[in-house]
Formats: C-alpha cells, structure tokens, sequence
C-alpha cells in the first residue's frame, strides 16, 4: 500500500486469531480439519522470505504442541500497490481461490486461511513440498486433464497471471496451484500460459461442476464466505463467469493484448 510500513525483520508471534477460511467441507490436500486448525491458532516462527517473490513472503513454522506444519505467510503490509487492485486485499484473494477450488472440487489449492501474524494479518498457506524442476511446461502432456480443470477454475477465477511455475508437482503426486492473489477482479483479466484447450468443449465432469458452484454461488454457505473475502461485485462477476462458461460449453480463446503473463515461468 502507498505509504504503509514494510515488515520488519523476521519475528515472532503468539497468541493468534483465527479469521475466515475454514470450510465447512472436509479439505482436499495433505491434511484435514486439524491443519486449519493448527494453521488459524498455532505459534508461527518465521524462518525466511521465500526468494523471487513480488510481495514479502515467509517460509513459517507453525506449531502447537507436538503438532507442526509449514506454511508461505504473505502479510497484507508487505503487499505491493497494483492500480487495478484494491489495495490490502491480495491475502484475501488467496483464501477466495482455496474456497472456489475446494467448491469446484479442482484443481488442488493447498489450505489457505487468513489471521494475524508476526507482521499483521495476512493469509497462511500449508506449504507444498514439490520438485522444482517440474512446472505446467513440463508436466502439460503428460497430465491434460488435470489441466484442463486449471484452466476452467482459472476462467472462473479470473485469474491474472498463471504462471508455469504456479503448477507444483508435489510429493504425493497431485499437481498443486499455488499464487492467487491476482485473482476475482471485476473487469477481464485473464493472463495464462494454459491456451492449449482454447475452443475444445468442457469435460463434462467440469461443467457439472462449474454449474453447481455458479448456483452456490448466488446464495448458501460459499456465497457466504465468499462475501467475507471479496467486494460484492466481485462474487457476482465470478458468478457471472461461471454461468458464461457453463452457457459457452467450451474453453475460451485469448482476447485482449496481454492473454499471456510475463514471465511465463
């Protein structure tokens, strides 16, 4: 944000409040309902900031007990000012995409939530172990349909910048989708290298699904937490997106003068 203070040096924080981001449904990834919970309440030690990021972002520990898990911490007041944006809210935007997916059922956004931290409030994410040589330009034929699904969240999203390093092929084998805090924008934004399924029709398993989540999206326990994420306008812009995609039966093609993010990795 224009003017805010920068976070200081790695610290320490205790005694945490939970903020929204802890489904209703059981949540897809490498932990359950105790993850969320060790993630909302848990003393967080910072360990880092994670290289090459464009916001401050931490490597932290978050333990209670004997209990303990890695987390990316990205503080609202390390957020870097975009001018089509609001500002202070790209945590948030975070939290919106593990809701959405974990809605949709696709792809895997790892458990996200937002509360306070060593450096405010921010949203915290279980850090995904992954091999770092593997991206969407190297896994893209091997695995079509797990992208195809990330191209069709994305559309949803609205997503502003897919990049290829954003698709992590994790130790367990699921490909995980990580940096969303561009995302839900009102106006179309959509910036992605996954074009490869441009004009070819929606599994049917995805369309299900995009037509589900456009009508829970319009009221019940999604529309909810959604609205405690995002502006009003923004949860019916992604309804709106769900419901074209859903009408359209098939991938979009790329509009605009900048369809594709840079870099592209």
């Amino acid at each position: 944000m224009p003017g805010a203070e920068r976070p200081p040096e790695a610290g320490r924080g205790r005694g945490l409040t939970p903020g929204p981001g802890i489904p209703a449904d059981p949540i897809p990834g490498p932990a359950g309902r105790d993850a969320a919970a060790l993630l909302c309440v848990g003393t967080v030690d910072l360990l880092g900031l994670m290289p090459r990021a464009s916001n401050y972002t931490f490597l932290a520990r978050v333990s209670d007990g004997a209990a303990q898990a890695l987390a990316v911490y990205k503080p609202r007041r390390g957020e870097a000012p975009l001018w089509d944006f609001p500002d202070g809210t790209l945590h948030l935007r975070e939290v919106a995409a593990f809701e959405l997916a974990t809605a949709l059922g696709f792809p895997a956004v790892p458990l996200t939530v937002t509360r306070d931290g060593p450096h405010g409030p921010g949203s915290f994410q279980l850090f995904v172990p992954a091999d770092p040589q593997e991206h969407y330009f190297t896994l893209r034929e091997r695995r079509p349909e797990d992208f195809r699904a990330v191209a069709a969240f994305d559309v949803v999203a609205n997503n502003a910048d897919r990049k290829s390093g954003h698709c992590l092929l994790g130790e367990d084998g699921r490909i995980w989708l990580v940096d969303h805090g561009v995302c839900f924008n009102v106006e179309p934004k959509l910036r992605t290298v996954i074009w490869e399924f441009a004009g070819e029709p929606l599994p049917t398993e995805v369309a299900e699904a995009v037509g589900r989540v456009a009508g829970e999206l319009r009221s019940g326990p999604l529309a909810d937490r959604m609205r405690q994420l995002l502006s009003p306008d923004e949860v019916e812009a992604t309804t709106r997106r769900a419901e074209r995609l859903l009408r359209a039966g098939r991938f979009p093609e790329p509009r605009g003068g900048r369809p594709y993010p840079w870099p592209p990795i």
